[in-house]
């Protein structure tokens, strides 16, 4: 889900020019992101004072924030899920991945604790 995901943290694209890129978000807005290494524009920029050249700079720009998706190990895409952790007493965002151990049967991954944000 995309209220999950926050500056620093790893996405994949799954939709668009870049699918399938993996990088890590530089800024959030409120429905678009700024992903490092994803929608690279090039901007042509006129030289402000003799040390500053101008030319031809490649820049990202943002993607809306339903094109992307929170990444787990190995870079794949995951499902997050809430629930309250008994041990810490507080909200844990976790995803499923198949046991190593036992095939056929999942392990919950701890991803983060959800932080609330001040209003």
């Amino acid at each position: 889900m995309s209220k999950w995901i926050r500056k620093g943290d790893k996405v994949c694209v799954i939709a668009g020019n870049d699918k399938g890129k993996v990088g890590t978000v530089l800024s959030r807005g409120k429905t678009r992101i700024l992903v490092e290494g994803v929608n690279i524009r090039k901007k042509h920029m006129k030289a402000r004072s003799e040390e500053e050249r101008g030319g031809i700079i490649p820049m990202e720009m943002p993607i809306h924030i339903s094109n992307v998706q929170l990444v787990g190990e190995n870079d794949q895409p995951v499902k997050l899920r809430v629930r309250f952790d008994e041990k810490t007493q507080e909200k844990v965002l976790f995803y499923r991945k198949a046991s190593e151990e036992r095939p056929g049967e999942t392990v919950e991954v701890i991803y983060r604790p959800v932080k609330k944000y001040a209003r």
